[in-house]
């Protein structure tokens, strides 16, 4: 694959090799080119599985993105989607939500006190439910530094024994052909044992989302029931998540 990128593309993927993250403007301005050409560069070489893009750049493919790098991303879309999915939650559910920045959001939109049972793998989230007065049950296993969640046997262990009314997962893409994805295939473990023990599977994610493929795919898009999200795909994309039963709400 390599041999196919062009002098421009195989600079930024030296320079992505020796600093690990790349920025748009950055390269704009070394190159001197339009911001679209960069742009069609970094999806290039995404879709070659070279890179990993992100809000306002690149990381090397399979790379996680620490939980404070995302927060800031975003921030008022993925409020939104926050609050309308605790819109949906009723007294009585026992939920699984794990880790990432917009599940954090529904988490911070849940009413103090509220009458459900919460199992989580992620750290931060189990901080927000206490201070809550929300019950809690948290996973045990190893900690992945840069998410703050808890990973591995015993996490996904846990998970496996328990039924869940609805659960609320993450995404950091999401394509027709690829599913639902995430870079660490760890916590995509988590996921998958998660969506067998549901009734009911709910993804949050930004639209900037939609088009992605992550490394780790851990579901098909016939596998969840409701997609949140503060804007609505393509009418084509719109059409295959329908056709595969997804209820899309926009937030």
């Amino acid at each position: 694959m390599a041999s196919r990128l062009n002098d421009r593309q195989q600079v930024i993927m030296d320079r992505l090799e020796a600093e690990g993250e790349i920025r748009l403007h950055d390269l704009k301005e070394m190159f001197e080119v339009t911001e679209m050409t960069i742009r069609r560069d970094l999806e290039k070489l995404e879709q070659a599985g070279l890179l990993r893009r992100t809000f306002g750049g690149a990381i090397r493919a399979g790379t996680d993105i620490a939980l404070k790098d995302r927060t800031g991303v975003m921030a008022e879309e993925k409020a939104r989607i926050g609050r309308k999915a605790a819109s949906l939650i009723l007294p009585g559910d026992c939920l699984f939500i794990d880790g990432g920045s917009t599940t954090f959001e529904l988490v911070r939109a849940l009413k103090p006190g509220l009458d459900i049972t919460v199992v989580t793998n992620a750290l931060n989230i189990a901080n927000e439910l206490q201070t809550k007065r929300i019950a809690a049950i948290v996973s045990g296993g190893m900690i992945l530094e840069a998410t703050s969640t808890l990973i591995g046997p015993f996490a996904e262990s846990l998970v496996e024994s328990m039924a869940f009314s609805r659960v609320f997962l993450g995404s950091t893409g999401v394509s027709p052909q690829h599913g639902f994805s995430n870079s660490n295939m760890y916590e995509t473990e988590i996921k998958k044992a998660a969506i067998r023990k549901a009734s009911e599977v709910n993804i949050l994610l930004d639209h900037s989302k939609f088009g992605g493929a992550d490394l780790f795919s851990f579901a098909r898009l016939d596998d969840v029931q409701r997609v949140i999200t503060d804007r609505l795909p393509d009418p084509s994309f719109l059409e295959a998540c329908r056709q595969a039963g997804i209820d899309m709400v926009e937030a």
